[in-house]
This record gives structure tokens, sequence and C-alpha cells, in this order.
């Protein structure tokens, strides 16, 4: 009977269930705790969503990369270029359609690089993608020597970052279709399940025909449009481009993705858990700051939270094996 037992709660896929039951918690404990700080406030809920909509874009192409078993550490640097050349174009010819595509264009090439660097040169991700985040962020801080570059374009500011339709901020909207985009890929398709497939037994994927090489270079080329994306909102909502953003995103990404369910090593992947997981992390910031904690304080837990994330999809992994 304790067979049974056991064998039934290895079965449950404690992988794809982790992240609702840790937000659950996270969330029934905040309520408690902070709810007196202003936690359960409605336009405070609403502003955890908006906070946490650049990286909850990211982590859709994130999921893609890592299920294939990649990472991508250029995100945060991505969003801070294409966020600076947008500025920079719409500061010099005001063309809101010539700042989208030059910025869309900017990620799509970073992500290109990086997937040839890894399929073509054999180079591995971690270092190649650490490589290029280098690059990349010294040019955002190099093209205007640090300083900032504002934003006039009202229409700009007002469609990727600061407007609202019907009440909800449009940072949500673009959150929303960015991840009904995903979901259809991920679930729907044939590279959906190409991507697993390459995670999950590379060897055995090439055997049954799937081009592996493409369907890595195709996930970091959409990690590079989607973190553009996420540029461009962070520039809108700001209004203006600096280098400074994104710093730090990449591990928040690769945090809120592995929360939601996929693994490091590849196989598995959830984007809704992705968002799941996104908004988690920007609960928990969300919380640290109403709790009074320093940045300094800040920092550590999210160093933490990355080691649990860790740690939670190594456990999970393993009790699905047995």
């Amino acid at each position: 009977m304790q067979s049974k037992k056991n064998h039934r709660i290895n079965e449950i896929p404690w992988d794809k269930y982790m992240v609702y039951i840790i937000f659950m918690i996270v969330f029934v404990l905040f309520a408690i705790f902070l709810g007196g700080q202003g936690f359960l406030n409605s336009n405070n809920l609403m502003n955890i969503l908006r906070q946490t909509a650049m990286i909850s874009v990211m982590a859709v192409a994130a999921t893609f990369v890592m299920a294939a078993g990649q990472i991508d550490l250029t995100v945060g640097a991505v969003s801070a270029m294409t966020a600076m050349f947008v500025s920079l174009i719409l500061a010099s010819v005001n063309s809101i359609v010539l700042a989208l595509l030059s910025g869309l264009g900017f990620g799509c090439m970073v992500g290109l690089v990086n997937g040839l660097m890894v399929t073509k040169l054999g180079l591995p991700a971690f270092l190649a993608t650490m490589g290029m985040m280098q690059v990349v962020r010294g040019g955002a801080m190099w093209i205007t020597d640090t300083a900032a570059v504002p934003i006039d374009n009202v229409l700009f500011n007002t469609m990727f970052g600061i407007g609202n339709v019907g009440g909800i901020s449009v940072l949500i909207l673009w959150t929303i279709l960015f991840y009904v985009v995903g979901i259809i890929l991920f679930n729907k398709t044939s590279f959906g399940r190409h991507t697993l497939a390459t995670g999950g037994n590379e060897m055995a994927a090439k055997y049954s025909g799937v081009n592996t090489a493409k369907v890595k270079i195709i996930a970091f080329v959409m990690s590079g449009g989607f973190a553009a994306f996420a540029g461009i909102m962070y520039a809108a909502r700001m209004q203006a481009g600096r280098y400074s953003y994104g710093e730090g995103d990449e591990m928040s990404v690769i945090a809120a993705v592995v929360l939601g369910g996929t693994s490091m090593s590849g196989g598995t992947g959830s984007v809704v858990g992705a968002l799941f997981g996104s908004i988690l992390m920007g609960m928990i910031n969300n919380a640290l700051i109403l709790a009074g904690l320093s940045s300094a304080q800040q920092t550590i837990v999210k160093g933490l939270i990355i080691l649990f994330a860790v740690a939670i999809s190594n456990v999970a992994q393993k009790m699905k094996k047995n």
C-alpha cells in the first residue's frame, strides 16, 4: 500500500506544478504579513504586473532557449542597447516605425550571432552569450558616453509604456499578446516539439530528422527580438533611453523560467509557468520594498531566490525520473 502511494506521488509532475504552489504560498504569506503596508491594494498589484512586464516578455523566449538546452545572458544588455537606439532615432528623425525596426532588428541580429557562435563555432552558450553581453552592454554605455537620451514622442511613450486601454496598462496588454503567441508556438506547433526534442536528447532528435542547429538559432533570434521589445517597453515607460536598463535582468529571467518548470538541462518547459515565475519574482521584489529592505538586502534575497529556483528545479526533475 505504501509503495503504491509513493508511486502515485512520483507520478505527479511536480516540475510543472511547483511554481503555482510556491506562488500561492508566497502570495498568502505576503498578504498576511504585508497587508497593512498596502500589498493587497489593487494599484499595488497592478504595479507589480507593470514592473514585471519586461521580465515576463523576455521569459517567453527564454523558455524556448532553455528548453532547447541553451542559455542566453545577453537579454538585459540587448534591452539596454535597444532603448538607446530607439531614443536616438526618435530624437534625430522622430520616426516610430524606423525606431521599432532598428531596435527589433538589432535584437534579432544579436540573437543570430549568439546562435551561430553556439551551433557553427561550437562555443558553450554560457560563455558565448556572456562575452556578447559585455560587448553589447559596453556599446550601450559608449554610444552616448553613459548619458541618458530623453524621448519626447508622446505617441511612442503612450503606445509602449505609459498608456492605458480600458484602465489596463499597455505594458500588461503587450505582455498578454506575447504570451498568447508564445503559448501557441510552444504547445501547438512543430517548432515547439522540436525545441523540446533538441533539449531532451539532441542526438535522438537529429536521427528523427530534426534540424537541431536551426532550432537553436531560431530560439536565440527569438530571445534577442523579445529582449529588444522589452527594451522598447523600458524606453517608453521611462520616457528615455539609458544604458543601465536591464542590469541583472538575465538572472531574473533565468530564475523566472526555471521556477516556471523549465529544466536548465533542457527537454522540458512551460511558457505559462514562466509567466507565473516572473510575476512571482516581481511580487517578491515589491514585498521587499514594502518591508523596508535596502537595495543591498534586496540583492542578497534575489540571489537566494535564484539558488532556491535551481534547487527546486533539480528536486522536481529527480522526482519525475523516479
